[in-house]
């Protein structure tokens, strides 16, 4: 019987993901929030020198104004042109968008470098067979328009090449040329086509201080090639919507909060010197009661299905809400009903770049990418959780360093 490399490529990938999640969430914590900054930043007039302009505090919550739109540093203009291509790259796009972006990232990086052709990625869930084509959830003619005279983009493999005789290449997140050039063209140039699989040494996102050809290439890649297919975007923005309208009392602003009771129960999750990776619901709860929150305030979260374990934090903002009282019932019959599924990944990735204030409950990629998505479109009130030891604080104290620090990638891309 014929062994199908995908189906193992597949499987590989999931099992090694699963295993290396594991070890981010002990590994990769939130960046300390009482760390001293440059000068003296834990007040409002410094936070707003760094871009965030604060609403003195409203009658219903501390709510940071949105700061403007950057504008992309990068150009096509300033590439070389094609060469005429020397073979195929393909790729998958796996375990949700907030790794697909890293994954397209560095796919492009590699066909760029190797003057490759890109094949359209397919789209596979955590589950065996769980695959979609790329249009199912992306706007596939957004996706190659975009990358027009960056690298050359095609929907499928010719006839006559087989995913069977492709070189599976293992590729670490954020590649650099230098890696490109000694581990991966030498490969590509004895075997002609090659398959990547990227795997994730580290999950945070901090600019790096070295600049290298590649970069704006990655920007362009990360922050401008993907939006969503129509009838998914039409499913997201009707939720964020429904959430304005639920918010009347703090004048349609709510909060989006990543908090998954399944991450949560991990052994290793609050594990690590001391400092939490994650934080629970009566956490959360408290939190943001202590940072000025009223019980008015509309919470959105992560979480598939309702769990009792949330009951504790709809007792102190009882307009807590998941997806399945939020999404309409029509929209509903698109989506599979199922925990796993990549559109309710999708759609809480797109939800939470969007909410008024993100809070996220979990460190991790999730965090570091939504919290790039945000930054690029201004949206800079990301509110990083932490153990009060008073009866209040300011919501300016929490702010992401990712924000305070400018230390994201987005601000390498973004002027």
């Amino acid at each position: 019987m014929g062994v199908d490399l995908r189906q193992v490529v597949a499987g590989i990938l999931t099992l090694t993901m699963f295993v290396m999640l594991g070890n981010m969430i002990k590994r990769d914590h939130f960046d300390s929030i009482t760390e001293k900054l440059p000068g003296d930043v834990q007040d409002v007039a410094k936070v707003a020198e760094e871009g965030l302009r604060t609403i003195a505090k409203l009658s219903k919550g501390p709510w940071l104004e949105d700061g403007e739109q950057l504008k992309p540093c990068w150009s096509k203009t300033n590439f070389d042109e094609i060469e005429e291509s020397r073979g195929y790259v393909t790729f998958s796009l796996t375990n949700g968008p907030e790794y697909h972006v890293s994954q397209i990232a560095d796919a492009v990086v590699v066909a760029r470098v190797l003057r490759a052709t890109l094949v359209v990625p397919d789209i596979r869930g955590s589950k065996p067979g769980d695959e979609r084509k790329f249009e199912d959830v992306y706007d596939v003619n957004k996706f190659i328009r975009s990358l027009d005279g960056v690298v050359k983009v095609v929907k499928e493999l010719p006839e006559g090449i087989s995913f069977r005789n492709l070189a599976v290449v293992k590729v670490p997140n954020r590649v650099t040329e230098d890696h490109i050039i000694e581990n991966i063209q030498p490969i590509f140039k004895a075997k002609g086509n090659i398959r990547l699989a990227t795997y994730f040494p580290s999950v945070n996102m901090r600019k790096s201080t070295e600049k290298s050809n590649a970069d704006s290439v990655a920007c362009l890649a990360m922050f401008g090639t993907l939006e969503l297919q129509p009838d998914v975007n039409e499913v997201v923005d009707s939720m964020v919507e429904r959430l304005r309208t639920l918010s009347r009392k703090s004048d349609g602003r709510f909060i989006a909060v990543d908090l998954r009771v399944d991450l949560l129960d991990n052994k290793g999750c609050h594990e690590g010197n001391g400092r939490k990776s994650c934080y629970g619901a009566h956490e959360i709860a408290v939190f943001l009661r202590k940072i000025g929150y009223d019980k008015d305030t509309t919470i959105y979260l992560t979480q598939s299905r309702w769990d009792s374990s949330l009951s504790v934090l709809k007792d102190i903002f009882p307009k807590t809400y998941t997806k399945e009282n939020i999404m309409p019932a029509d929209k509903k019959e698109k989506f599979p009903d199922s925990e796993d599924s990549e559109f309710e990944k999708v759609i809480d990735f797109y939800l939470c770049s969007q909410s008024d204030s993100f809070v996220p409950a979990i460190s991790g990629l999730f965090y570091a990418n939504v919290a790039g998505k945000r930054i690029a479109s201004g949206k800079n009130q990301i509110l990083v959780p932490a153990d009060i030891s008073g009866s209040s604080a300011s919501a300016t104290d929490f702010i992401s360093p990712y924000v305070l620090k400018k230390n994201h990638m987005a601000h390498s891309c973004f002027c």
